[in-house]
């Protein structure tokens, strides 16, 4: 099974990467120390198998699986036990270990991801390859493999730049868009989006609660810059 390893930590993904070698049917093809490399990777080549780590920078494992095109088999590796009854809702996912992993459970996962048959499925989360499109009226659409899907405007409640990608978030479905945040910007009605921190840009109507530097808007906290809060407070009907 040709199989890549994502993890934040490099010693992880050397232990990852020497257990393989144990087991002769697994061909490690790259390593990853981010889900961000990994996605742009995946996009170009097919896997059978990921090692995969819940905790790291920018995205989650559970965030990093639901923008695949595509679902190999993975295996979570992680130093968290929390997760272990979320993790197994995903039917990707054939086994979750938990760090420090031992040779014989292990080679128990990989037995297991060899006898697993999966089922392929669309994820709630797309993953566009292309840039936001075209604008009409309330309507903004994203190239999902080369399908145009069409967003509802006033249902974005937040958009999140992380490296190369943005995370447009809405009352349905969260898609994760090769695009930029400035694009995306210039695309958005200014009564009703508002770029509050040079990583995100948020739908004032949907805000929550503000407090200090940061607003809540659903479950998301989002820091406010200094340079962009007097514009915030201005923007506000406040009593």
């Amino acid at each position: 099974m040709n199989c890549i390893i994502i993890d934040d930590e490099s010693t992880a993904r050397a232990i990852i990467a020497q257990l393989c070698t144990n087991i002769p049917s697994l061909n490690v093809l790259e390593e990853f120390q981010n889900a961000l490399q990994a996605i742009k990777y995946l996009n170009q080549n097919d896997v059978d198998l990921i090692f995969l780590d819940i905790h790291m920078p920018d995205f989650t494992g559970f965030d990093f699986i639901q923008t695949l095109k595509s679902l190999p088999k993975i295996i979570l590796t992680t130093s968290d036990s929390q997760f272990a009854i979320e993790a197994f809702e995903y039917d990707c996912i054939v086994d979750y270990l938990v760090k420090p992993i031992t040779l014989p459970r292990f080679e128990k996962a990989i037995q297991k991801a060899e006898s697993t048959k999966i089922k392929t499925e669309v994820p709630t989360t797309a993953m566009a390859t292309d840039d936001v499109e075209t604008l009409s009226g309330n309507d903004l659409y994203i190239n999902i493999d080369r399908r145009l899907i069409k967003l509802d405007i006033p249902s974005i409640y937040l958009i999140e730049a992380k490296g190369d990608y943005i995370n447009v978030k809405t009352e349905d479905k969260n898609y994760t868009v090769h695009s930029t945040l400035k694009k995306i910007e210039d695309k958005l009605p200014n009564d009703l989006f508002l770029k509050v921190h040079r990583s995100y840009i948020i739908n004032i109507k949907k805000i929550i609660d503000i407090e200090d530097n940061s607003v809540l808007i659903k479950k998301d906290v989002i820091p406010v810059s200094r340079s962009n809060r007097p514009e915030l407070m201005k923007r506000l009907n406040l009593l």
